[in-house]
């Protein structure tokens, strides 16, 4: 009589469970329908609702900036890009077809801006790029952090040397973890020429580090 009630109490806890498992699942995912999609937000944007572009743009404003700081290396320079990119953007988005994501999309004019502050100021800055920023943390003692801070300057100052696109296809993957087709469609080339161009990058900065 014993082994029945504990069995039955058993099987009444697993019942109890797998319920409570259910209810969790079904309040996750109206948590999730709660939370619209950039393709929504876009075309509740092209309809007039500010409230959506609002939401983009707190969604997305801290890679827009990373993508502009990356290129150009000033802080203020890159906040004012960020700016002018979700303006610029939103000006346009009713020409938004969606053959690419809206992060894409955003980050990609975010990289044009960045490249015209260049242009009209008529030189190249030093990128913004830390290879060493997630080691940084690692370190245990002052000396050990002073040498990575060393390197991770040195890296910074390697990075100018590359080119353009490798430099490009360093930062978005490394720092936004873009995919390699992504990372294509940012610097405008096929997703194997991306891989290449990173790959040549990483191998060259090694060998100006060493």
């Amino acid at each position: 009589m014993t082994g029945y009630s504990e069995g039955a109490a058993a099987r009444v806890n697993y019942f109890h469970g797998i319920r409570r498992v259910s209810e969790l699942s079904v309040n996750d995912h109206e948590r999730s329908l709660a939370v619209p999609a950039d393709k929504e937000l876009v075309e509740r944007g092209k309809d007039g609702d500010d409230s959506a572009l609002d939401i983009l743009v707190k969604r997305h404003h801290a890679a827009v900036y990373r993508v502009a700081l990356s290129i150009l290396s000033d802080e203020s320079a890159a906040q004012d890009v960020a700016q002018d990119t979700f303006i610029k953007g939103f000006r346009a988005i009713a020409g938004f077809r969606g053959e690419a994501s809206f992060r894409t999309w955003i980050l990609t004019i975010a990289a044009n801006e960045a490249r015209g502050v260049i242009r009209r100021i008529g030189r190249r800055k030093e990128m913004s790029m830390d290879m060493v920023g997630p080691v940084y943390s690692e370190a245990k003692g002052p000396d050990e952090r002073a040498v990575i801070a060393s390197e991770a300057a040195r890296a910074r100052m390697m990075m100018e040397q590359l080119p353009e696109k490798q430099r490009l296809a360093i930062a978005f993957r490394v720092d936004e973890g873009m995919s390699f087709r992504e990372v294509g469609e940012m610097i405008g080339s096929s997703e194997s020429t991306a891989r290449v161009n990173y790959f040549h990058g990483i191998r060259r900065l090694r060998d100006l580090m060493e």
